[in-house]
């Protein structure tokens, strides 16, 4: 990102942070330098802030410590997409620090080669404010991906990737890119399903190969407020593999807080009770979220649900019942 620096040098900075200490001649061969040229790149990196030690020893060499001030970053191409991706979804209104990420991410674009910064201006377009929806296990989404799929979104662009659902089935989609929302550890993508002619969320971390066509399209009207409350009215409505409802002894506001859940998924039933839809595909969870509710009055599940649940109390109970309530010995004074 440093447009002054020769790639040599770039490769050299790379080479530095991989090992903990480099012999010279080892690094110039890699290079395919001389020991004197080497001596020049090291002395240039440290005039621009990064702080190359020698070490001592038979032939000498290098290591990259850690430095008291901030040199220019050296990231690649990937590695700037994702800061960028990271800092647009920190300027929501729900993290506490969207100013400062604000101002991060105007400094970000502003040292981006063209090539970058056209993607992290589609990711911006194309990116909405996040679901708030609980904590999923965080699945891994391509950088490369988030910004072909954002440029197609911008450009209204007809896309073709391979789907696989969540009971492992792979397939063919061909789809119009609307918008990509981030919930729960995950990015998805909302488009319509040209093949089903009709609207689709898509997890981004099973898509394989996005491919634009060249083709686009008018854009169409969203059957929702916006892409959030799309995808969130679509998780809430997803088929699960375990069914569990409590019903809670509290407001709807209080359970909704509890469990960082859809609203969608909670029903009031009075001004002091609710009943809450915790159905999903990891008893596990579905144990966690029950116990985050507190007042639970009554739960109607399935049986491996109510099997677990079970498990979970006899195996707590059996905790408690073997715990000494005397506490930790003390430690007696010396004389």
């Amino acid at each position: 990102m440093t447009t002054d620096m020769p790639a040599r040098m770039l490769r050299l900075l790379a080479l530095l942070q991989t090992r903990r200490e480099w012999a010279g001649t080892e690094l110039a061969d890699r290079l395919g330098v001389t020991t004197r040229t080497l001596r020049r790149d090291i002395d240039r990196l440290r005039e621009l802030g990064y702080p190359v030690e020698g070490t001592t020893g038979r032939a000498g060499g290098y290591r990259l410590a850690a430095g008291t001030a901030m040199p220019p970053l050296l990231l690649d191409d990937d590695e700037a997409v994702a800061i960028a991706v990271a800092l647009r979804t920190a300027t929501t209104d729900i993290t506490g620090i969207e100013e400062t990420a604000l101002r991060a991410l105007a400094k970000l674009e502003q040292v981006l080669p063209t090539r970058l910064r056209t993607h992290v201006a589609a990711l911006q377009q194309a990116t909405t404010a996040p679901v708030a929806y609980g904590v999923a296990a965080r699945a891994q989404a391509d950088p490369a991906a988030l910004a072909l799929l954002a440029a197609a979104c911008r450009d209204r662009e007809i896309v073709t990737f391979g789907y696989t659902t969540r009971h492992g089935t792979p397939g063919p989609r061909r789809a119009e890119p609307h918008s990509l929302v981030p919930a729960a550890g995950r990015w998805y993508l909302v488009a319509y399903d040209t093949h089903k002619d009709d609207w689709r969320t898509y997890r981004l971390d099973r898509i394989t190969d996005p491919t634009p066509t060249g083709h686009r399209v008018p854009p169409r009207e969203l059957p929702a407020p916006d892409p959030a409350a799309y995808l969130a009215a679509k998780i809430a409505t997803a088929p699960a593999r375990y069914r569990a409802v409590a019903t809670v002894a509290a407001s709807a506001a209080t359970a909704l807080a509890r469990t960082q859940g859809l609203p969608e998924r909670v029903t009031p039933l009075t001004a002091e009770t609710c009943a809450v839809d915790l159905s999903g595909d990891s008893l596990h969870r579905i144990a966690q979220l029950l116990a985050a509710l507190g007042e639970v009055t009554a739960v109607e599940a399935d049986p491996e649900v109510l099997t677990h649940l079970r498990t979970v109390a006899r195996s707590t109970l059996r905790l408690t019942e073997h715990s000494s309530d005397s506490g930790p010995p003390r430690a007696e004074k010396a004389e």
